[in-house]
């Protein structure tokens, strides 16, 4: 035990951001017909840690006097930290260089929402079950300001997880033990069809403890009234656990005596702990004397997401299942730098020990859910289609004071099915779920578009604040191996110098949320690095440095290394929604969610091009683009009129 537990034709130009020379778009060989794919979920989906806004007119910051035409200087208020969670506010952007908010106009800031991603109407935005025919998504949200706060939890319903209706609140904070927020929960769904809610409450005295709530009658399809158990709290912080290190309870699963078992996130000094408990009742509970798994140096783990996936389907399986061909997945958000990781293990029931594949991929230290601005998230098993679901948290990368001008602030992810990797053996797959493809319309298909070393190619691809593109990128691999080309180890996407930044065998992709002169621009793109062995080594990466004009933003270069196995291609799929943009490389063993917000590039300003700013490889690109529709969010019919 560690020492924390003991104690088409090309156009030529150099480089990408300054090119001028694409005026000619590539137009679309043909039109492919709409698929149209729906599934319907049936099971329970776990509680991301999702955040709304709400605007809150009196406390608004002064920010920008159109009749003045000045700017007040960007401040922003840490918030959450003191209640003992993770930051809620952009304290990146506040500890760089900028000194005055960018001037927003509303059609800016009208087209930064979504028009396909779930958020509420307004203001500050934990995840879905299902019953009777309805997902219900509950979602951690602030009813005073476009600002973290007051953590109440609203409440959607939908059929298809892409259309959704807004009900009432589901849970306010009213009683002693949540009377500071209404936190992150879970549900279970038991096998006589009872609804339990465990959730995290922050007390009056600012203590973190886990509550019980349940449906005041499970045969109302919609769920509208939630009823807190008298008893609570049901658990409170352990002998040697901190009131502020002590929360977020998982989905349920049975162990081999019979006994529910639920897991909570936490630390012991710098070390990321995962607590468990037994129970029979979901009243009363006993904790299991040894953490299933500890990381030192992760620091408090939140959000923690615990479930298995088989090895040998492509199926989802319920988090109870254990046995051969099963390994299990164990999931934390990194409160010290708000990061999502994960790693496969092997789950001992008997111990209640769950041990890593790789040592060097363990939980903090290896792989990540997202690599981009992604937090807090959770699956939920459907066991009606049997896919394993994941939900996330994307928070804001602007100015405070740009969230309360425009009301609103975070949204939630496309949900993605999550398989194992049989290929590779060491990662999951995550995929946009089938049912947004319906909300695709036109098609517009390229094939075979040869993209000399640095060439641009706009693609005309009609309105693109929209898009669900799927592209793949062809080269001779073995003429990289073979190069003479010296050996590039030191390639990270992060510190690489973005898009522009140009080297033997890459980088090439798409450039997404562009201007007709490229003054911003959106690359996601991948890079060939030659390492010491000889090998080819990829990365996949999404560049945001030239995304905005505006200066209270940050930009940042996200990205990862990613397997690419000798039979494949190079390959990625991306789902822009206005200030969103999804992307998946290699089928999803890498993602990025990018947050952006252009001034420029915004309507039928917004360009979609393929590039190639590789200095000694001609790539050959398939790529489809899909336009597509909004999604239905509003407020569900006379609900509100009661």
């Amino acid at each position: 035990m560690n020492a924390d537990l003991e104690h088409a034709s090309s156009t030529s130009y150099s480089p990408l951001p300054d090119s001028d020379n694409h005026r000619h778009p590539l137009s679309p060989e043909r039109r492919r017909p709409i698929t149209h794919l729906a599934g319907v979920f049936l099971s329970i989906l776990l509680f991301s840690s999702l955040i709304a806004l709400i605007l809150n007119q009196h406390n608004q910051p002064h920010v920008y006097d159109s009749g003045t035409g000045k700017s007040s200087p960007v401040k922003t208020i840490s918030r959450g930290v003191s209640q003992g969670v993770s930051e809620k506010s952009n304290i990146q952007l506040s500890s760089s260089d900028v000194e005055e908010i960018y001037p927003w106009t509303n059609a800016m800031l009208s087209w930064q929402r979504t028009g396909f991603h779930f958020q509420p109407p307004k203001n500050w935005m934990n995840g879905p079950l299902y019953h009777m025919g309805w997902y219900h998504l509950f979602y951690q949200y602030n009813p005073d300001a476009a600002v973290w706060g007051n953590i109440t939890w609203g409440h959607a319903v939908s059929k298809d997880l892409i259309d959704w209706y807004h009900l009432p609140f589901a849970m306010i904070p009213d009683q002693w033990y949540d009377i500071n927020g209404v936190w992150t929960g879970s549900a279970t769904i038991l096998p006589d069809g009872r609804i339990i809610m465990l959730y995290t409450g922050d007390t009056n005295e600012e203590v973190q403890v886990q509550n019980l709530a349940y449906p005041a009658n499970l045969s109302d399809p919609l769920l509208l009234n939630w009823i807190k158990y008298p008893g609570n709290p049901v658990l409170v912080p352990p002998p040697g656990i901190g009131t502020k290190d002590f929360r977020d309870p998982t989905t349920a699963w049975l162990g081999p005596n019979g006994k529910w078992r639920v897991a909570l996130g936490s630390k012991v000094n710098k070390t990321g702990i995962t607590l468990v408990y037994e129970t029979t009742d979901f009243t009363s509970y006993e904790l299991l004397q040894e953490v299933m798994h500890g990381v030192p140096g992760t620091g408090m783990w939140e959000c923690v997401d615990f479930y298995p996936v088989s090895t040998t389907e492509s199926n989802g399986l319920d988090t109870s299942v254990n046995g051969p061909g099963v390994k299990h997945v164990l999931k934390s958000s990194l409160d010290d730098n708000k990061q999502d990781y994960y790693a496969l293990g092997t789950y001992e029931p008997v111990s209640n020990k769950w041990t890593p594949d790789d040592p060097d991929l363990d939980v903090g230290i290896g792989l990540r859910v997202d690599y981009g601005k992604y937090y807090a998230s959770k699956t939920f098993y459907d066991q009606n289609t049997k896919r394993r679901l994941l939900w996330g948290w994307i928070g804001e990368t602007d100015s405070e004071s740009a969230d309360i001008l425009k009301g609103w602030a975070s949204v939630q992810t496309i949900p993605r099915e999550v398989v194992f990797d049989k290929k590779t053996g060491t990662n999951v797959l995550q995929w946009p779920i089938k049912e947004v493809e319906k909300l695709r319309s036109k098609s517009s298909v390229y094939e075979k578009v040869r993209l000399e070393p640095g060439s641009l190619m706009p693609l005309d691809v009609g309105l693109a604040t929209q898009l669900d593109i799927l592209a793949t990128f062809d080269i001779d691999v073995e003429s990289v191996e073979t190069s003479s080309v010296e050996a590039d180890v030191g390639y990270n996407c992060s510190t690489s110098g973005g898009s522009s930044s140009r080297g033997a065998f890459g980088p090439f992709g798409l450039v997404v949320l562009g201007d007709e002169s490229l003054i911003e621009q959106t690359p996601v793109y991948f890079y060939i690095a030659k390492g010491t062995d000889g090998l080819a080594h990829t990365y996949f990466c999404a560049d945001q440095t030239k995304s905005s004009t505006a200066s209270d933003v940050t930009k940042l270069i996200y990205g990862s290394s990613v397997p690419v196995l000798p039979e494949e291609n190079y390959s990625m799929r991306l789902l822009v929604d206005h200030s969103i943009v999804e992307s998946f490389g290699q089928g999803g063993r890498s993602v990025i969610t990018s947050r952006v917000y252009p001034t420029k590039a915004i309507y039928s300003a917004a360009k979609v091009f393929l590039f190639n700013n590789a200095t000694e490889v001609t790539v050959t690109a398939n790529v489809n683009v899909y336009n597509m529709n909004s999604a239905r969010i509003e407020n569900f019919p006379q609900i509100f009129q009661l």
